[in-house]
């Protein structure tokens, strides 16, 4: 009976690990987008933009949760004179998460 159990706990913990790999997987990909996206509306193209979206993504490990990753783009789009919000960027971040999560189901 005890190894049913420890099966059971086995799988749940395999199933905690590759939920919780998914998610960091989605953030990221939602950050390198919304990288992109901020480097659009920037102006900044090319390798240039893709040096800026891992910015973006290293700025994730800041500290626990999204307002590292806002503040950054927040205040790089500010810098450059744009009129874009918190709440401009927090909605595209939603957005972003949903197409990040539809992507990597997709793989």
């Amino acid at each position: 009976m005890s190894n049913g159990f420890e099966e059971r706990k086995t799988a749940a913990e395999a199933k905690f690990k590759h939920d919780e790999e998914f998610k960091f997987k989605v953030t990221a990909r939602r950050n390198k987008l919304l990288g992109l996206w901020a480097a659009g509306l920037m102006n900044i193209d090319g390798a240039d933009a893709d040096a800026y979206a891992k910015q973006v993504v290293v700025s994730d490990f800041e500290e626990p949760g999204d307002d590292d990753v806002l503040r950054k783009v927040l205040g790089d789009l500010q810098a450059k004179g744009r009129s874009e919000d918190g709440t401009d960027v927090r909605r595209q971040m939603d957005r972003l998460l949903d197409q990040a999560k539809e992507e990597m189901m997709q793989e």
